[in-house]
């Protein structure tokens, strides 16, 4: 069965969106791999030490303030300064990373994160660190990373065909998984050897990074045309406004954001669970591990999963399949056989992403694909940021089993929207 293509509308000020269509036929002409995309392996590796550097500061950076302020709630207090910048920073990431270069943004944070630490790693060998130094470099740190990752996600749709988007972002999803696998037992390994290693090896990845995104030779947007300018504020609102309109972002959101929440708390739900049944710490430390490997692992399988179902049958499945993996840790929620449920639902993770974001990036203009990315990530994070309080007042009333329960019924409410939402029954192959 053919159908015929139908070209979305456009407007004289952005160019013309990605078709969409039945799936080829067998036999038909597939782009090269991915792994033969020059720019797209480069915009990929930037991104890998960019990743490998935050993730070994993630865990270097409270073990810094411990030692140097003997306070657990001031090295909690940096995570959270971070934290907070971090969502603070999205919306306006998500004006520049649509209104300057990405490439130069991309530079740009790679630079500053560079000087940051490697002034971090001079002062900590100097003995001159302070907790005021710390924070500022946290700070700067985090809205470097905001800007980065947007304008990294938002450039992938000029590096790779609209057919290979959703398998560019499986890759990504690889990618970030196995940098928060690698990097925090290197951060560690480096904080033994010297308090200062950490914040040299970070500033070495932010150096790998940018050496990387200078190599790219491919423009990173679309030739913008003359526009009138807006102000930040309704630049933003131009993005929420898109996003709103559209079906298929607007079921997006209330998918994401309940999944995020709900994976967040379950995985701390059940470490706290563990710890309270007085699990071996080393136990407890293997099922953090399991829930990682399951998503990396994902990661790696997703392409092969979407080839299984078409689009947004794939979407429903992943949704409702999550949703009685996470109902069914509740059964065993005191023993390390909890992890093993969730850790399948963490597997379907990427796949489910990889297809969502992948869409989103399809059917966005690139003109606006900053402020849409951004809009989408502040109400997943915001919602994965809140889930360690619920978790916490959940469990101070209720059993584990319960607040499980609880998370499961999150991800249910996305398996309805994703089940009823004509945004994503409407879903098609990109072209």
């Amino acid at each position: 069965m053919s159908a015929a293509t139908q070209p979305a509308p456009t407007t004289s000020d952005e160019e013309p969106m990605p078709t969409v269509t039945d799936p080829p036929v067998p036999g038909a002409e597939r782009p090269a791999s991915l792994w033969r995309n020059r720019d797209f392996n480069l915009l990929w590796i930037s991104q890998c030490f960019s990743d490998l550097g935050a993730a070994m500061s993630n865990l270097a950076m409270p073990l810094l303030v411990l030692f140097l302020t003997g306070s657990a709630a001031q090295a909690g207090l940096v995570g959270s300064a971070g934290l907070l910048t971090t969502l603070a920073c999205r919306l306006p990431a998500g004006v520049v990373a649509d209104r300057f270069s990405r490439r130069t943004l991309l530079v740009a944070c790679d630079v500053i994160r560079l000087v940051v630490y490697l002034a971090l790693a001079g002062a900590v060998l100097a003995g001159i660190a302070n907790l005021p130094m710390v924070l500022v470099v946290t700070v700067i740190g985090a809205a470097a990373n905001a800007v980065f990752g947007t304008a990294e996600h938002a450039a992938v749709r000029n590096l790779v065909p609209g057919a290979q988007l959703s398998t560019a972002v499986a890759r990504n999803e690889a990618r970030s998984y196995g940098t928060q696998l690698a990097g925090p037992p290197l951060g560690g390994l480096l904080y033994g050897l010297g308090r200062s290693l950490p914040f040299v090896g970070n500033a070495l990845s932010y150096l790998l990074s940018l050496l990387a995104v200078l190599l790219i030779r491919r423009p990173m947007e679309q030739p913008r045309t003359e526009q009138a300018r807006q102000s930040g504020g309704a630049a933003v609102a131009e993005g929420i406004r898109f996003v709103l309109a559209n079906p298929f972002l607007r079921a997006l959101l209330v998918i994401a954001a309940p999944l995020n929440m709900a994976f967040t708390g379950m995985i701390f739900t059940i470490i706290v669970s563990l710890q309270r049944s007085g699990t071996p710490s080393v136990l407890v430390g293997l099922a953090s591990t399991i829930f990682g490997l399951g998503g990396f692992l994902g990661a790696l399988a997703a392409p092969a999963v979407q080839r299984w179902l078409r689009l947004p049958a794939l979407v429903i499945v992943l949704c409702w399949a999550t949703t009685v993996l996470m109902a069914s840790s509740a059964f065993v929620s005191t023993s390390v056989l909890a992890a093993m449920p969730l850790a399948a639902a963490v597997f379907l993770g990427p796949t489910a992403n990889a297809v969502l974001f992948g869409y989103q990036a399809a059917i966005t203009p690139d003109r606006l694909q900053g402020r849409v990315v951004s809009v989408i990530f502040l109400a997943a994070t915001s919602a994965a940021a809140l889930a360690p309080g619920l978790a916490g007042l959940l469990l101070a009333h209720l059993s584990a089993a319960v607040t499980m329960l609880v998370f499961a019924g999150l991800v249910a409410v996305s398996a309805v929207t994703a089940t009823l939402s004509s945004g994503i029954r409407s879903m098609s192959t990109v072209d």
